[in-house]
């Protein structure tokens, strides 16, 4: 993980803070104290963990979940330029991380999905290095136990074992003895949680691991802002896709394939979110660390400089409607 921050200079660290306490004021001026659902029993373990150091101050989780945030942004654009995805070292995923996940107060408030995205961040990295490795098997094993961290959290989570036994699809020659191995790191931890469970005489809390619900509001108390931030979010996305379309035949075999994985990563993170419930409302953040690579790399278009100049400023426009719409 320090090789993460070690790629970055302290200007540019100090320069990505700024800007990621602005876009996050909102949040900041309005804190929220996270509460753990019902039967989600790892997050409520956990925040009995930093309540004693947080006495319950809404404030402190608050800051705590942009920090979080600022280093998910660094580590979202350490990936980036790691697994070469980009045709130059820019710092544009980073800040584009910061800047969706503003669009919505709530994805910075401290919650489950902030948490998952470490999990799944860490994985896909992992992931990311299939074809780079010469102990495959270990990188394997290695994804496969990251991959299955979320689901102790959150049952749907589950759903990023699809995307961890495609990925031995896209990047790697199938080979059963992987796929096994990969199946062992994924099964590994819940082994030794429902050890624990057992010998702690409390297996009974294993059954409350696995439940769904949807994360469809019963009405849309601001369906002005719901509307405009999802339809600006498409755009982005589609302005996104259309770049790494003009820009495909320049890329290597493993590019293409690490830009389609991440493209399963979007789709699945999706029906991920749809049916995960968070107690501050944040299940769609959940989606952002696949979408903010997409997204940047309409910023880095050099041969159309309008082109690109009209996505920044019209992401900006988007970050300020959302947030002004919220208020009212």
């Amino acid at each position: 993980m320090l090789q993460v921050f070690r790629n970055y200079s302290p200007f540019t660290v100090i320069i990505l803070i700024i800007a990621a306490f602005v876009m996050k004021l909102q949040a900041l001026l309005h804190p929220v104290a996270p509460v753990a659902l019902p039967d989600h029993v790892i997050f409520a373990f956990l925040l009995r963990i930093i309540n004693y150091v947080f006495a319950g101050s809404a404030f402190a989780y608050t800051l705590l979940a942009v920090l979080f945030l600022i280093a998910q942004a660094l580590f979202v654009n350490f990936i980036t330029v790691r697994h070469k995805l980009f045709f130059r070292n820019t710092y544009l995923p980073a800040f584009t991380y910061l800047l969706i996940t503003s669009v919505n107060p709530a994805f910075n408030y401290f919650s489950e999905p902030l948490i998952i995205n470490w999990l799944t961040l860490i994985s896909v990295n992992i992931i990311l290095s299939f074809s780079q490795t010469t102990q495959p098997r270990k990188q394997i094993f290695n994804a496969g136990f990251a991959v299955c961290l979320p689901l102790l959290l959150q049952f749907p989570a589950i759903g990023f074992l699809l995307l961890f036994l495609l990925s031995l699809l896209f990047l790697r020659t199938f080979n059963v003895g992987e796929l096994v191995v990969g199946l062992m790191g994924y099964i590994t931890p819940l082994y030794f949680f429902a050890c624990i469970l057992f010998l702690s005489d409390q297996l009974s809390i294993l059954e409350k691991i696995f439940h769904i619900g949807f994360s469809l509001p019963a009405r849309l108390n601001h369906p002005v802002y719901m509307f405009t931030a999802i339809a600006g979010l498409a755009i982005l996305l589609l302005i996104g896709t259309i770049s790494i379309q003009q820009q495909i035949a320049r890329m290597t075999i493993y590019i293409r394939r690490a830009w389609g994985l991440l493209y399963t990563y979007l789709i699945i993170s999706f029906g991920v979110a749809f049916i995960t419930v968070s107690s501050v409302n944040a299940e769609w953040l959940i989606m952002m660390p696949a979408l903010s690579p997409i997204i940047s790399q309409a910023f880095s278009i050099e041969k159309s400089k309008r082109f690109s100049s009209f996505t920044f400023y019209f992401s900006l426009l988007l970050l300020i409607f959302c947030q002004l719409a919220l208020n009212k």
